[in-house]
């Protein structure tokens, strides 16, 4: 009997490696995860170590791999999808970090972000990369890794060193350094790419201090990304479809078409528009980023991003232990006072679109004697949906306004927050059948490459919807909540100012 064809997707997230094998059908044949350490050297620094994000996406990459094939199963193709902004700057012989990964979340460039702002040039950013100046992105955690490690910017401008976003780690470690590369979402994400010409920029890698020695070329995100070593799988297999986790969940939601809206709730929460050939920039502090870029066409979306969601989440279970487990809070927040008055901004890292302020931290406001659990976790929830409620109103002030929203990550599997965003938003929510749509996303594109999938309408075929959560609630009500909600981030906002 012939092996059954499938795709080996490795996704790599911020607080954990995933790896999962994908039939033809679209459906989870094998599954292995493993956390990782968080690291926070200094306030608003968050850091992982290299070789934990190596190890854990390896080892879950040979596990899924293995069980895949124990059931008849044979892997054909690997995806990559990756934590987006996330830097590593490495030896090109050896291979090994010349420090920590910065995270997305990390904030220790703020003061560069504001003084090149503040010199006008923010604009000329957002004109080129459809982004804005701020710490998040990749470009100032490179120059300062550069800058802090002992002869490390000399040894970049001889080409002795890499700097990849965490999909061109990866890459790197798979084939033993022969390959240097990234995607054009990726890419996009750096605040060094030009993603209108589609090419690194001159001017942005002059203002941000960033030698041109150290880049990765930039492929489509169906292409040949190389071979893994054989030892590694038993056998060479390629690497053929590469996209950022937010840009490869659009893809696994089939958000083809104009106006298509996917918000994905992991670590935190990203909602993704589609706006086809149009490079749209915002005007109310929304991000243009790419969604996808195939045979050689490239394809825009306007983008929310929201900084901790699912992390306050872990927030409560890990920092003040007051859950055991996530799937806890659906409960406890049912079990809630009706309205409790308690808000929480969840600003642990600053905030996000549409504010923008790095300089905010975390706050709950509002407390009582009565408070007790159900009511923090409640409020955490909330404030997930309020933030996301913020993106739709600055969205509907750029023309933007959605008649539903398909959502995933793993906190969709929670009832009381989806059908909370529905009565919020005021429109329907939907649950897909396949709720790894980020892990599915690279898989699809690795099957378009090696021909398990013939098209995006092929693939757009197999998305099902297992839920759609309808608004229930008067809306009115919740309306005024998320007034006093706006009065949470104000105060948030002017305790932080500098």
């Amino acid at each position: 009997m012939v092996d059954k064809p499938a795709i080996l997707a490795m996704d790599q997230g911020t607080t954990s490696s995933r790896a999962i094998v994908f039939a033809e059908t679209g459906e989870i044949v094998s599954v292995s995860q493993q956390e990782f350490p968080q690291i926070f050297p200094e306030d608003g620094w968050v850091e992982h170590d290299p070789e934990a994000i190596w190890q854990t996406s390896l080892q879950t990459a040979q596990k899924a791999f293995a069980e895949a094939e124990e059931k008849g199963f044979h892997v054909t193709a690997i995806g990559i999808t990756n934590q987006r902004e996330t830097t590593v700057v490495w030896d090109r012989v050896t291979g090994a970090a010349l420090y920590n990964a910065i995270v997305w979340q990390d904030r220790r460039t703020e003061k560069v972000c504001r003084a090149l702002s503040k010199g006008g040039f923010e604009k000329r950013v957002q004109e080129k990369t459809g982004l804005l100046l701020d710490p998040y992105f990749s470009a100032t955690k490179v120059s300062w890794i550069l800058d802090h490690v002992a002869g490390a910017r000399a040894r970049a401008e001889r080409g002795e060193l890499a700097f990849g976003t965490i999909d061109s780690f990866l890459i790197s470690r798979l084939t033993e350094g022969r390959q240097h590369l990234t995607d054009a979402t990726n890419a996009s994400r750096t605040s060094l790419f030009n993603i209108k010409t589609q090419q690194w920029d001159e001017e942005l890698l002059e203002a941000f201090k960033v030698p041109e020695q150290v880049l990765p070329r930039v492929l489509d995100c169906v292409a040949d990304y190389g071979e893994t070593s054989p030892e590694l799988f038993g056998r060479a297999i390629p690497i053929c479809g590469v996209a950022g986790d937010q840009q490869a969940a659009t893809i696994g939601q089939c958000c083809f078409d104009v106006g298509d809206i996917k918000s994905t709730y992991g670590t935190g929460c990203f909602v993704l528009l589609n706006t086809g050939a149009d490079m749209i920039i915002s005007g109310n502090r929304l991000l243009t980023t790419v969604a996808y870029r195939l045979d050689g066409q490239t394809t825009y979306a306007l983008e929310g991003s929201i900084f901790i969601a699912g992390a306050a989440v872990q927030w409560l279970r890990d920092g003040i232990n007051i859950v055991d487990h996530a799937w806890e809070t659906e409960q406890l927040a049912k079990a809630a006072k009706a309205d409790s008055g308690v808000y929480m901004v969840p600003a642990f890292t600053g905030l996000g679109a549409p504010y923008w302020d790095a300089n905010a931290r975390a706050a709950i406001l509002g407390m009582t004697r009565g408070t007790g659990r159900a009511e923090l976790v409640k409020a955490t929830l909330e404030a997930i949906c309020f933030q996301t409620a913020d993106l739709f109103a600055a969205m509907a002030k750029d023309g933007v306004r959605p008649s539903a929203l398909k959502v995933d990550g793993g906190m969709v599997a929670n009832d009381w927050l989806i059908q909370f965003l529905s009565d919020l938003l005021g429109f329907p929510v939907e649950r897909p059948e396949v709720m790894e749509t980020t892990a599915l996303g690279a898989a699809y594109l690795a099957g378009l490459h090696v021909g398990l999938f013939g098209s995006l309408e092929d693939i757009r075929k197999r998305w099902q919807l297992r839920q759609r959560f309808l608004p229930v609630e008067n809306r009115g009500v919740l309306i005024e909540k998320q007034k006093k909600w706006q009065k949470a981030v104000a105060a948030v906002r002017m305790f932080g100012e500098v």
